[in-house]
């Protein structure tokens, strides 16, 4: 045991500890966002969630989990509590995870690792074929600052800059909590920097889980597997979708016909384009923090959530009329964010937001609360004055055919 009253550590959009009883409570909230399950009593697809405990991942596992009865494994890659420091907000959540999952009697278990080594690929093979046997369903949703090549050794380090030329532009930041517009400025990638940017975010990784899987004969027959991207707006295309970032989203995307080859009609892979959303990633993208403050004010009642979109894509992936993809076979879940007339609202506001005038036109506290709730702070109806138990234990799977 080991309780402790925890006060938030951060700087900026980064803290340094989380809350287990605020990550139970985000857990739970977005359970209950979750449609209800749907069909009969059968147990679901058997799914492999890589990067379950955060973001997009986490909402499909919970989704699937819920709606859809899914079976199988999620991994994720979080630090346990020590001495000095709780355990990472994705341990904590995943804990919770698996507390529900057991209540609702799903056979679905999680293996904590780094999802780039052979390692944890060779020890997640080795589980999903004993207690399984062949997946339906692969969702692919990682988002690292680096990753060690597996066969050379190599450590990739991602970075977010502009390709081309330098970006200078506008960003939300808070002094004393109060919102202000700031002036940043990136110096554009070079070749080397943006090759690594790929090696780290792009489609590599993904095609190595396929080929592990294939090579032990797991893919069932109609398999799927989606790996999440994004494109956003032309505001902020100079720093996402034309820089860095945007060339692993498109290696992603180039990747996705490659499975496509390698699988020769036996499954499939596609790419899902979400829709704006505050997670761990994307606050650390210069200028999405503002874009997404006012994006969530133009948007209103039609913003979409990650438990949302994620229940839109299980629709897709579970129902008979297909996944309705754009020209270049990725499966959009962001129209809400991409409507005509919502970009131009935000637009609007964009090129006249100022310090004087952004908490009125931007929902700035919004989105400050929720990046406290990605670490469990911020969260309605937890009393953060109460001592909280930061040595949870990573959950142990139960037997096979329990």
């Amino acid at each position: 045991m080991s309780l402790r009253e925890i006060k938030p550590g951060n700087r900026g959009y980064l803290y340094v500890n989380s809350h287990p009883t605020g990550c139970r409570a985000v857990v739970d909230d977005m359970w209950r966002q979750t449609p209800d399950p749907t069909g009969d009593d059968r147990p679901g697809p058997v799914t492999l969630v890589i990067g379950s405990s955060a973001g997009y991942g986490l909402a499909a596992t919970l989704v699937g989990l819920r709606t859809h009865r899914m079976r199988g494994l999620g991994i994720a890659f979080e630090s346990p509590a020590t001495e000095r420091r709780t355990a990472g907000a994705g341990w904590y959540r995943t804990a919770r995870t698996a507390e529900l999952a057991a209540e609702t009697g799903a056979d679905f278990t999680f293996l904590n690792g780094d999802a780039f080594s052979d390692e944890v690929k060779d020890e997640a093979v080795a589980q999903l074929a004993a207690r399984f046997g062949k997946i339906d369903l692969l969702v692919y949703s990682i988002a690292a600052p680096r990753r060690t090549d597996p066969v050379t050794g190599e450590v990739h380090h991602s970075v977010i800059k502009p390709i081309g030329t330098d970006y200078r532009a506008k960003t939300l930041v808070f002094e004393d909590g109060v919102p202000q517009i700031g002036e940043m400025c990136l110096r554009a990638a070079d070749e080397a920097e943006r090759e690594a940017t790929v090696q780290v975010m792009g489609g590599t990784d993904w095609r190595m889980w396929i080929d592990a899987l294939q090579s032990k004969d797991l893919l069932a027959d109609g398999f799927r597997t989606v790996a999440l991207s994004y494109v956003g707006s032309d505001i902020t295309a100079p720093i996402y979708r034309a820089g860095t970032i945007g060339a692993a989203k498109q290696h992603l995307e180039d990747t996705a016909r490659a499975i496509n080859t390698r699988l020769q009609g036996t499954g499939h892979a596609h790419t899902v384009v979400a829709g704006a959303a505050v997670t761990q990633a994307s606050t650390a993208i210069p200028s999405i923090a503002l874009y997404t403050g006012i994006l969530h004010r133009v948007a209103g009642d039609s913003w979409q959530t990650t438990v949302d979109q994620a229940a839109a894509l299980w629709n897709r992936l579970a129902g008979d009329a297909g996944l309705d993809v754009d020209d270049q076979d990725r499966v959009r879940l962001d129209d809400w964010e991409m409507n005509p007339e919502v970009q131009a609202a935000v637009r609007a506001i964009w090129d006249r937001s100022d310090t004087d005038s952004i908490a009125a036109t931007a929902d700035t506290s919004w989105f400050r609360d929720q990046v406290g709730r990605l670490y469990g702070w911020n969260v309605p109806g937890v009393d953060y004055k109460v001592a909280a138990e930061t040595t949870v234990p990573w959950p142990t799977p139960a037997p096979c055919g329990i």
